[in-house]
């Protein structure tokens, strides 16, 4: 999350995902529009349906009038068969302790558990490592001292409990891009790399959530909660390993499912949530509903897009059908024509 002194006025459609997870929500090209504006959209990583854009408004009007753990707990109850796993388990904490402590508030509920859960991360982050360490073993004596030198300094900061010095997730994976492996070792060097984001997150860990937002007043864990679930363009192909920002390589997912996922390749990604291929068709078979009621104009042949993207960047673990579409790859293409002509005819 960035620096209080960053932190915006308010909070918009703009701004809201790239304050608390920084990634911007429609990519970072118009061409993510179109999904946005999409509703009753399956999630294509985590098959939960997606909070659509225009709900933010009125979450945010409900929001200021909360001043209690029950007032929250009764704003966050509207969501419930939107949540996620990790956000749908702390709301059934949140509900026992709303009922014992109805004028307390939620911070108060995770600082109580806040020291049991950072042992238990700690338990979590270890793990990682541990994987992270049995890996280097494949590689070369040198290289392997080196990626050992950098767990080890992180068991120590886990384990130090130093206010001045705490262990950062995203500061380890960094440091892993200063190891320069032999030309033998890079693909096992990759495999390490993507094991390393298997540390847990709040988006991935209730133990991590309570420890990260202990600290944060009970707006900020509210809406937080809310954020998780509501929409966010995805690079199928990450703009880090040569993504291009066009419709044919975005994906509309919860912005937690694309958080979690980050630069990991869509084949691991898949290992850590082997249902992606079904949800992937819910989205489709969703999306395909859209353009049947008129939604999507001038992007007809966005499905036939993304089933060859997917199948590609899964190697072949995605496979999508399109037997319900109306459109044939050249009906669809001739549908976007024509939108397309129609469209440049209007603003001229």
């Amino acid at each position: 999350m960035p620096a209080s002194g960053n932190k915006p006025k308010r909070l918009t459609l703009n701004n809201y995902l790239k304050y608390y997870y920084d990634i911007p929500y429609e990519g970072t090209t118009s061409q993510g529009k179109p999904l946005r504006k999409l509703k009753n959209i399956t999630c294509p990583y985590r098959g939960i349906k997606i909070i659509p854009a225009d709900a933010l408004r009125g979450f945010e009007k409900q929001l200021l009038k909360c001043k209690t753990a029950e007032d929250s707990v009764i704003l966050l109850s509207n969501y419930i068969k939107h949540m996620l796993p990790t956000e749908k388990s702390l709301f059934a904490v949140f509900k026992d302790f709303s009922k014992l402590n109805p004028d307390d508030n939620l911070q108060n509920c995770l600082q109580m558990m806040r020291e049991n859960c950072l042992n238990k991360l700690k338990l979590e982050e270890f793990e990682v490592l541990d994987a992270v360490d049995s890996l280097s073993r494949k590689l070369s004596t040198q290289t392997a001292l080196n990626l050992r030198a950098k767990t080890t300094k992180c068991r120590q900061i886990i384990i130090s409990d130093s206010r001045r010095d705490t262990f950062k997730r995203k500061t380890f994976l960094d440091s892993l891009e200063e190891i320069i492996p032999k030309q033998n070792e890079r693909e096992i060097f990759n495999n390490i790399k993507n094991k390393a984001l298997f540390l847990p997150t709040s988006e991935s860990s209730i133990n991590a959530f309570v420890v990260k937002y202990s600290k944060r007043k009970q707006t900020e864990i509210v809406r937080r909660i809310f954020i998780a679930s509501t929409g966010s363009i995805e690079h199928i192909t990450p703009a880090s390993m040569g993504g291009l920002n066009t419709i044919g390589n975005f994906l509309l997912t919860t912005a937690a499912g694309n958080r979690n996922r980050e630069n990991m390749p869509l084949t691991e990604y898949i290992k850590r949530f082997p249902k992606i291929p079904n949800y992937m068709q819910m989205y489709i078979d969703d999306i395909i509903n859209e353009i049947h009621n008129g939604g999507l104009k001038g992007n007809e042949t966005y499905p036939y897009k993304i089933k060859e993207k997917l199948m590609k960047e899964s190697e072949g673990r995605i496979m999508i059908s399109l037997s319900n579409y109306k459109y044939t790859m050249e009906e669809a293409a001739m549908a976007s024509e024509e939108y397309e002509h129609r469209f440049d005819k209007y603003k001229k």
